[in-house]
């Protein structure tokens, strides 16, 4: 089935929709989740709740693309569940390292930027202009939150080398970001 016709389920409210929105991106929505929290058992919820929230989004919303819309819910359903997860832990862990590293180079909170919409055409400018090995880095370690260890080993390099990586690409993202008239 296509996005347009799953998300046609949704707006005639079929419980069909649910089921075809799993079969077509149920793999991927438990990885994006997974990559995140590590945890078989809160992906799977984090699915289940990726599923309700959807249905209780479309209608009135109509996504342009169901992959993107999912993702966008899966991450912040999973995010959430990690911040949750860590403060039962009082650890803090991958999502306060990464959350450390992008400080610099994204932007406080100001009401121009409150739909997000120029932020993201110009971070997805910056990442489509990125070498495929690079983009990847940034990728694994700032939507996944994948730890730099895992990256390195992953690519076969020294986790020095993914650090030095990263540092420039948050540098070279801060720039862009500024060159744009974001302000930083």
């Amino acid at each position: 089935m296509t996005d347009a016709e799953i998300i046609r389920l949704y707006f005639d409210r079929s419980e069909r929709a649910i089921e075809e929105t799993d079969r077509v991106y149920g793999r991927y929505c438990r990885n994006v989740s997974y990559e995140i929290l590590r945890n078989s058992q809160d992906s799977e919820e984090i699915v289940n709740d990726t599923y309700l929230k959807t249905w209780n989004s479309i209608p009135p919303k109509d996504p342009p693309s169901l992959k993107n819309f999912l993702a966008k819910i899966v991450r912040g359903l999973s995010i959430n569940r990690l911040e949750y997860n860590n403060a039962q832990k009082r650890g803090g862990g991958q999502l306060d390292a990464v959350l450390d590293e992008l400080e610099g180079c994204i932007p406080s909170y100001d009401e121009k930027y409150e739909d997000g919409e120029q932020i993201r055409k110009v971070i997805d400018s910056f990442l489509r202009s990125l070498p495929q090995e690079k983009r990847r880095i940034f990728i694994r370690r700032y939507w996944y939150m994948s730890p730099i260890s895992e990256i390195a080993e992953d690519m076969g390099v020294s986790e020095g080398k993914i650090k030095m990586i990263l540092t420039r690409l948050r540098k070279d993202l801060k720039k862009t970001l500024e060159r744009e008239g974001v302000t930083v």
